[in-house]
């Protein structure tokens, strides 16, 4: 029986349904109004479906007849990213799945799949976080054919889920499933890779060694087994009820996934509005569903790129999410789970110490998850604290277990590894900015020291192996926001940072760009905002600046003097370098419309009904 609702996660809940009630009114009218037409065939005429069928062979009369419910695949497959790998056989599997429970599927479209640890430093990275909205994008475009009475979205990592759920909420009236394909097997532990490539980082061995253990770490078909942006996906899609119980971390090419996927094809048939059990995505996802996917984040100590995607994604539902609801949630939940980077543990012993079955249990018999969401994997939430399993050959579920079989990787809400999900919002006289402390040790949270200003990784690496970072001193990274290069991911960062701190140093890393999954032992205040090439108070920091960044306290400030700070002038760089080249031209228009990070960086701007009929009355219309 599921404990009385944790009061400040009803609060935080009714404060989003509050702000978001015009936003949120507009975009149900708008899928109701979609759903009131009824199986979208038959709007089309008779040559459009005869093109929409054309290629379908056996499933031709079905698709005629419009009886059947035909099921979308929209898919992130490519054979380069491991985690995707897998996905090339799915298609196939759910058209036969779905044949057996009369019902037709067709792949709708694909999407293209970016693996940040290949760009990772590199230029392309700087096309990673806009990929979120081109996949978005791309959704719509598969979806648009308005062939379709639910959907299956093929995807796992960093941007790819994010993006198809952004996109499959503007096709809110349609049921939506997301179907993973899964973590590869334990490679060389997560604490030693680290060790290497601090080793490397140092200069004390070779590319050679540090290749072997990078390939000893991802070694085959399947997601990184570390919990960064991907994993974390894959815990809130679960959390807010988007995949058959128990999909997440199930190893690829195993009997059990695929039984996952057969039974993932055959829900998406039965809540579609051709039965009596309609279930659509945009219902599914409200305020409630949100927090739950906040509260799931802090209570795994989960990638703060999810400060940002869950606020893009509530966006595309009409909601609206900022950082001071992720704070307080993250004081009221507690920290559940060790897991890499926040731990030695990878997501496989996650799972086999109790998983995501353990969790869902625990969050929701204390309180701390809205149990009464509309789920489209299952009938409830609380059927998501069963884990499957294969009983002579069948799917089947059983209860989590009443104890983790690890409590060095997950441990229940009455004995926590903290008492709240560790991720801060701070804020003070340089901005907003997010930090991650669950795997910084407390005397680190606290670090003043002076500024050194960089505006690129590749000038802290410079100095850094030219011996010049040998001091106390807070690293300012800054120009590396949406607006300014696409905001990347700036993981090049840790090993050396790691090194300081590990040499007696006080180091931390104020940034308006990000570090994700691998926030680790180094503070590190990221996604500052404004960004710097927006006006934002980080283009005022100068080289000696003090700055204190205060993790308990939630502060974050250059100690100037305010009549000094007021009036000096934002520095300016120029960002040519970062524009141009690996095909980042094509992405200027998404740099000049960019949100703030703190409104999901998105350059899709959605606006209310009555925010539009300004608009249009502005523009004469």
């Amino acid at each position: 029986m599921s404990a009385p609702l944790n009061p400040t996660i009803e609060q935080v809940t009714n404060r989003i349904e509050k702000r978001s009630a015009k936003t949120r009114a507009a975009y149900l009218d708008q899928i109701e109004a979609a759903a009131a037409e009824g199986p979208h065939r038959k709007v089309l005429s008779c040559g459009n479906l005869a093109h929409g069928f054309a290629a379908s062979g056996a499933d031709k009369p079905a698709l005629k007849d419009l009886k059947w419910p035909n099921v979308a695949i929209v898919t992130a497959y490519n054979d380069m990213l491991s985690a995707h790998q897998p996905l090339g056989e799915y298609p196939d599997r759910i058209k036969a799945a779905l044949r057996e429970v009369v019902a037709t599927g067709q792949v709708a479209g694909g999407v293209p799949a970016m693996c940040d640890g290949v760009t990772q430093g590199q230029p392309g990275m700087e096309l990673s976080l806009f990929s979120r909205d081109v996949i978005a994008l791309s959704t719509a475009v598969s979806l648009s054919h308005n062939m379709f009475d639910a959907a299956i979205c093929l995807g796992v990592c960093d941007k790819i889920v994010p993006g198809l759920l952004i996109g499959a909420l503007r096709f809110g009236h349609l049921p939506v499933l997301f179907l993973p394909a899964g973590p590869m097997p334990s490679g060389l532990p997560n604490a030693e890779k680290a060790r290497i490539r601090q080793l490397y980082a140092e200069g004390k061995i070779g590319r050679d060694k540090l290749l072997d253990a990078e390939s000893a770490s991802y070694h085959s078909p399947g997601t990184c087994t570390f919990y960064g942006t991907a994993n974390s996906n894959q815990m809130f899609m679960e959390v807010m009820g988007l995949h058959v119980p128990g999909s997440a971390f199930v190893n690829p090419g195993t009997p059990l996934r695929e039984a996952m996927i057969a039974a993932t094809a055959q829900r998406a048939a039965k809540i579609t509005h051709l039965g009596k059990d309609y279930r659509p995505l945009g219902r599914s996802i409200d305020a409630r569903a949100i927090v739950n996917a906040i509260v799931g984040l802090h209570a795994t100590g989960g990638s703060t790129n999810h400060t940002i995607h869950l606020v893009a994604i509530a966006r595309a539902a009409g909601l609206i999410v900022d950082w001071d609801d992720f704070d307080d949630l993250s004081r009221a939940t507690p920290l559940l789970a060790r897991i890499y980077p926040n731990g030695e543990a990878d997501v496989n012993h996650f799972h086999a110490a109790g998983g995501m079955a353990f969790l869902i249990r625990e969050l929701l018999d204390n309180g701390l998850l809205h149990g009464d969401v509309l789920t489209l994997g299952s009938d409830r939430l609380s059927d998501y604290a069963r884990e499957p399993f294969l009983e002579d050959g069948t799917l089947a579920w059983r209860d989590a277990p009443q104890e983790s079989a690890d409590l060095d990787v997950l441990r229940p809400v009455s004995d926590p590894v903290a008492k709240d999900g560790g991720m801060r919002l701070l804020t003070g006289n340089i901005g907003r900015c997010v930090i991650k402390v669950s795997a910084v040790k407390p005397p680190h949270r606290v670090v003043e020291a002076p500024a050194i200003v960089f505006e690129s990784q590749e000038d802290f690496l410079a100095r850094f192996k030219a011996g010049e970072l040998e001091r106390d001193f807070v690293a300012v990274v800054r120009f590396q926001g949406p607006k300014a290069n696409g905001m990347p991911e700036l993981h090049k960062l840790t090993p050396p940072l790691g090194s300081l701190q590990d040499r007696g140093f006080k180091v931390a890393l104020v940034t308006d760009g990000r570090m994700s999954g691998a926030s680790g032992k180094v503070p590190a205040a990221i996604h500052v905002s404004p960004e710097a090439l927006d006006g934002g108070a980080l283009a005022k920091v100068r080289d000696g600046d003090v700055i204190r960044l205060d993790a308990p306290a939630g502060t974050l400030e250059a100690l100037v003097e305010p009549a000094e700070w007021d009036v000096r002038d934002l520095a300016r760089t120029d960002l040519t370098h970062a524009q141009t080249g690996m095909g980042r031209e094509l992405f200027a228009g998404f740099r000049k419309l960019a949100t703030p990070a703190e409104e999901g960086a998105l350059f899709m701007r959605e606006l209310d009904r009555a925010e539009r009929a300004e608009a249009l009355v502005a523009e004469g219309a």
